[in-house]
């Protein structure tokens, strides 16, 4: 029987290694089934290296997808990559929740954690939707977002998998509803994504604020103009990644200052120890990092399909 413990306040788990064992013998409709329940698994104890943690997650995944814009680890595949570099903190958001190709697990495995803080963040996106104020809720049951941002030529052909022309790319793009693109001279993507920031969980089919809305806004210049309203279109870069109701309004400061609010109450750490393996459904709940100063932190990180 393995040993259980919760992560936090949230339905997060931490499941501990039993005599040392090897994570590749634990049982996989087990590991599933805890999954589904719990939406995010801390396994501790087994020591867990990045070839363990691509054989692991095959067990579950139907198709891996490459970050562009994450360095490959190791020789034998393209899909083990490490975090994204710097020491920044990554604010909340969810895996490719910009696009219409969000994965369903977010994988990470630690190397080398930071000798001070480097802590990885999650939140419920259940719970978040559930303490919302109910003006915010209304507003964005009532109104979609749009994202927008550029791919150059380079990251959407890793994106896309090696040999992508711009041919495969507009037959992939054309037949997806809410998505608008434009092909540049240099061969670079301008890419708009229409979509509620309020999604049905993958399992339990709960709603979730699962998104990347607090990564992508931006507060315009107009808005430091105090007589200015909130309301009014933003004058921003075409090259900028920004996101925006779908009518080309602005999300007001003050419905972001309020989601901010109730997530600050229902932040969840993960204080990394070497061989820790996590598996996020990325349906259910955001995460983000705490920044930090230390150049040996080494997280890999994968992100899959999951098999039917």
């Amino acid at each position: 029987m393995l040993k259980i413990e919760p992560l936090g306040t949230s339905t997060a788990r931490i499941v501990y290694s039993k005599d040392n064992q090897s994570i590749l013998s634990l049982s996989t409709h087990e590991v599933l089934e805890m999954f589904k329940t719990f939406g995010l698994l801390l396994f501790r104890g087994f020591g867990v290296t990045y070839e363990e943690m691509r054989e692991f997650s095959e067990k579950f995944s139907s198709k891996f997808v490459r970050d562009p814009y994450r360095q490959v680890v190791g020789l034998f595949d393209d899909f083990v990559q490490l975090v994204d570099n710097g020491m920044d903190e990554v604010l909340p958001h969810c895996e490719n929740s910009a696009s219409p190709f969000r994965p369903d697990i977010v994988w990470f495995c630690c190397s080398v954690p930071a000798a001070q803080d480097g802590e990885t963040l999650f939140w419920d996106g259940v719970r978040v939707w559930e303490q919302l104020p109910e003006s915010v809720k209304q507003l964005f049951l009532s109104k979609r977002v749009k994202f927008k941002y550029n791919f150059d030529a380079e990251h959407w052909k890793l994106f896309f998998g090696p040999g992508t022309t711009i041919d495969d790319v507009k037959q992939t793009l054309n037949n997806i509803e809410d998505v608008n693109y434009q092909i540049e001279e240099d061969e670079s993507l301008y890419f708009e994504y229409t979509c509620s920031v309020v999604v049905k969980t993958k399992f339990g089919n709960q709603d979730a604020f699962t998104n990347s809305i607090i990564l992508y806004y931006q507060e315009p210049l107009e808005s430091q103009d105090p007589e200015v309203s909130e309301g009014v279109k933003p004058e921003i870069s075409e090259n900028s990644e920004r996101v925006f109701f779908e009518d080309g309004l602005q999300i007001p400061h003050a419905v972001i200052d309020e989601i901010k609010g109730v997530m600050d109450k229902l932040t969840g750490f993960i204080s990394w120890q070497t061989g820790d393996l996590v598996m996020i459904d990325n349906s259910k709940f955001l995460h983000g990092r705490r920044a930090f100063q230390d150049e040996q932190r080494q997280i890999y990180t994968h992100l899959s399909y999951l098999k039917s």
